[in-house]
């Protein structure tokens, strides 16, 4: 039986048996084992970080469920007079911080609403709002150019405001709402959702007659502004700031500014940062890698020049004596700048650059221009000496650009012995 939570007799009494997923009649030895079981399945150690606040209420109304069930005074006295009986001024012995009709409804988007001024006056019954609304997250590109600046942009954004004309109630001031008859006022129903073919499963939705307020206007008494919906909506200019030294994954958030809602405040909108490739640099933590090119030259004598063009548009010049002590740069030689790399965010340090050499060969028609071909061989070092072995075969070759073709012939290279076939092709069995 899976643990879930229904409204049954009063509609402020939530039953904590199918919190637990057992029957009424259940003994104590019963009750415990549902209550591990439902708190070894959600115990917010076992579940993403995102998911964690949700599953931390969870694990409370479990825990306060059993801690009701499992005494025999409070479950008598939850059995008589339901939740009603653990609310302010007659708490049962539960904990004063913590208001179990509130974690359930939380947790389970239904609750007893004890009267209050949403939809206009006060009824016996309606959903408990949520204390935050959700969250908008979108992706958000960026070049690594405003990473590594940062940026400040603003951007016009639509959302939902609550009613300036009826406050949010969506009906005159001096008008009543009737009860909504799909959710019989309960502002939540029963829905099925698929979870895969032929699969369903039961949820809790919000009714889509009141949009959760267990309450309908009549037409005659809806607000001339919202007309009834109880928000309106509205443009707004926001500000976006990206630190700069931030990278791909960082959220930036811009508190309250998602829809409206009346009886709880609104969520955030954030942005998710997703960095776009960069024709130079790569970037890993605060350290970023680029590609240079020197020539043959400079890979044998040394150089003074600016090699490149940093994301905020400086040049970076680099000297490479002759007599460094490290001698020629060889293809693939990297050079560390420190420094200037990515910043840190909220400091002045910085990675450091990491820049990969290429040498570039002169090609064929500069070494045969001008005698220059036995002016390198008199200033290079001599060629080096053949290996030696016992015999030795002279071959043609050709010169390609690249391996694509390397392991191209791997198909096709199915060795057929004759003599392990018999008559007609087909293999001989051995016989014992």
């Amino acid at each position: 039986m899976t643990p879930k939570c229904i409204v049954e007799g009063p509609p402020n009494d939530i039953d904590l048996y199918e919190v637990l997923g057992i029957k009424r009649n259940a003994t104590k030895a019963e009750v415990k084992k549902a209550y591990h079981k439902a708190a070894l399945s959600s115990h917010p150690d076992k579940v993403s970080e995102s998911e964690r606040a949700n599953a931390e209420i969870k694990f409370k109304s479990i825990s306060k469920a059993y801690e009701i069930l499992s005494d025999d005074g409070k479950r008598d006295l939850y059995n008589a007079q339901g939740m009603s009986a653990f609310e302010a001024g007659n708490r049962g012995g539960m904990d004063a911080d913590v208001d179990l009709e509130d974690l359930l409804a939380q947790m389970f988007g239904m609750g007893g609403g004890t009267g209050g001024m949403n939809g206009g006056g006060p009824r016996a019954s309606g959903p408990r709002k949520p204390r935050r609304g959700e969250d908008e997250e979108h992706p958000y590109n960026v070049t690594l150019e405003e990473l590594y600046k940062g940026k400040t942009t603003k951007f016009s954004s639509k959302k939902n405001v609550i009613c300036s004309h009826c406050k949010g109630r969506g009906g005159k001031e001096k008008s009543k709402p009737k009860e909504c008859v799909a959710c019989h006022g309960r502002g939540m129903q029963q829905g099925l959702k698929s979870v895969g073919p032929g699969l369903v499963t039961q949820e809790t939705v919000v009714c889509r007659s009141c949009k959760g307020t267990g309450n309908i206007y009549r037409d005659k008494d809806r607000c001339k502004k919202c007309k009834g919906e109880r928000v309106v909506e509205e443009k707004k200019v926001l500000e976006l700031y990206i630190p700069r030294g931030s990278k791909e994954g960082d959220k930036i958030v811009l508190e309250g500014e998602a829809d409206q809602l009346p009886d709880q405040d609104p969520g955030s909108i954030i942005f998710n940062l997703v960095e776009t490739d960069h024709d130079t640099f790569r970037r890993i933590g605060p350290d970023l890698a680029a590609d240079v090119h020197i020539n043959l030259n400079e890979s044998l004598c040394g150089f003074s020049r600016t090699l490149i063009q940093h994301l905020d548009g400086r040049g970076i010049h680099v000297k490479h004596p002759q007599n460094k002590t490290s001698g020629p740069l060889k293809p693939k030689s990297v050079i560390k700048v420190p420094g200037e790399g990515m910043p840190y965010k909220k400091s002045e340090l910085r990675g450091d650059l990491y820049l990969i050499v290429n040498v570039d060969f002169p090609d064929s028609a500069w070494l045969k221009k001008d005698g220059r071909m036995e002016k390198l061989r008199e200033l290079l070092p001599m060629p080096m000496d053949s290996i030696t072995a016992e015999t030795v075969d002279e071959v043609e070759y050709e010169e390609v650009a690249s391996m694509a073709g390397f392991g191209a012939g791997n198909e096709g290279d199915q060795w057929e012995d004759e003599e392990d076939e018999g008559e007609g092709g087909q293999p001989q069995c051995a016989q014992q």
